[in-house]
């Protein structure tokens, strides 16, 4: 019942409603029921994003092949040369070799990001998988949402491990306190962006809002399987033995010369995002149709498909940029390889900005502040989860051209 106005004293009235449900047989298997409201994806704009992602790749692919099969094959050639009157026409990326691996500055920071993003992958990898294989559909409704949440406070032991070996490959000595920015710093950031959000659903008294009992739960899984699985995995990876790098690092810093404006850091990070945003920004007005439009998403395929371009895509644009970086003998690669891939989280943000512009019709204050809020945590778990595969594409790089000359 209902109470409304009245009509002719003023006072409340009920009115009950009824209804009645005819029960049809139907020859759709109970497996199939999702197809019929899935028949409306288009099919074939999901397979111009796949091919647009792959000419990405053929182009990226063709230049990192000339890079290394004609640029570097000569300068190996002609830096490998015994003659001692070579040693004086050295140029490019050889003349940076003694402090091609300083470490960068704030390295304790940088490997948090690092080890947190390879903790996202991890999560992202896992749940494409499962989610291919069917266990993950929109029929289980806040399925994916819990997969996501029991995946990230599992995989917190990648992200100890590989937090505490690239900061000990930076030659740190606070280690525990790494392991600690690790276990709290970003789950932190991210946990607090959502507390706050739901404080906010919470004061609109709206039924959306995660209880407090769930709230306590999932503090108790960060707190007490989270951050004991990264203190394990930091203090497996400090037991490790670190490799050491293939040529030293001088005690006096190099001066770096002056940059032309098109390799400054600033200008070459928000170009080297631009081309693994364009691998995913199909796929991407998909996602927020689903999150936002009340739409289904089901292609999980396509989804994975997407995935893998993005990933080769990420890194290989970072070895380019890193490439370039090192022949205008700029040795700073640590922090511009994560920020050149990461950059594209930065589209991300902007084109989601779009998004709610031209697609949306959102007045109400609240509700700007949740797009905004779950945007901000979308792109940052993409902003670390690409950072760090830009980052250890650029290190496989960097060890492996430098490990291929002689050096003195």
């Amino acid at each position: 019942a209902a109470p409304v106005d009245g009509d002719d004293a003023g006072e409340p009235k009920q009115i009950v409603f009824t209804y009645s449900v005819t029960w049809e047989y139907s020859d759709t298997p109970w497996t199939n029921r999702w197809d019929l409201y899935l028949l409306n994806t288009d099919a074939q704009i999901h397979w111009f994003s796949i091919i647009n992602s792959v000419m990405i790749v053929i182009f990226l692919s063709a230049m990192v092949a000339m890079i290394m099969m004609r640029v570097l094959y000569k300068d190996f050639r002609r830096y490998n040369q015994l003659e001692p009157n070579e040693e004086a026409e050295e140029t490019g990326w050889k003349l940076v070799h003694g402090d091609v691996f300083r470490p960068p500055s704030r390295p304790m920071l940088l490997a948090v990001l690092v080890g947190s993003g390879v903790q996202v992958c991890m999560c992202t990898v896992i749940l494409l998988v499962f989610a291919m294989l069917g266990f993950l559909s929109p029929a289980n409704r806040g399925g994916l949402l819990t997969a996501l949440v029991v995946l990230l406070v599992v995989m917190g032991v990648f992200a100890g491990y590989f937090a505490t070996r690239v900061y000990k490959s930076f030659k740190g000595q606070y280690w525990k306190k790494c392991t600690l920015m690790t276990a709290l710093g970003f789950p932190g950031f991210i946990f607090g962006i959502f507390f706050v959000l739901n404080l906010v659903i919470w004061g609109e008294k709206s039924s959306g809002a995660v209880p407090f009992g769930m709230l306590c739960a999932i503090i108790a899984m960060w707190f007490g399987i989270s951050v004991p699985l990264v203190l394990f995995g930091s203090y497996y990876a400090f037991k490790k033995p670190v490799a050491e790098p293939p040529v030293g690092t001088n005690q006096i810093p190099r001066q770096i010369p002056e940059q032309v404006w098109y390799m400054s850091p600033l200008f070459s990070v928000l170009m080297g995002g631009v081309l693994p945003f364009g691998a995913v920004f199909i796929e991407l007005f998909f996602i927020m149709s689903a999150v936002w439009g009340h739409q289904f998403y089901y292609i999980f395929s396509f989804l994975f498909m997407v995935f893998v371009v993005l990933v080769i895509t990420c890194a290989e644009i970072t070895v380019v940029m890193t490439y370039f970086s090192l022949c205008a003998e700029d040795y700073h690669w640590h922090w511009r390889s994560f920020l050149t891939s990461g950059a594209s989280a930065l589209y991300m943000f902007l084109y989601a900005c779009f998004y709610f512009a031209t697609k949306l019709e959102i007045t109400k204050p609240v509700s700007m502040l949740l797009f905004f809020g779950y945007t901000t945590i979308m792109t940052s778990f993409f902003f670390v989860m690409t950072g760090c595969i830009g980052y250890f594409a650029c290190q496989a790089f960097v060890v492996k051209i430098y490990s291929s000359i002689k050096v003195d």
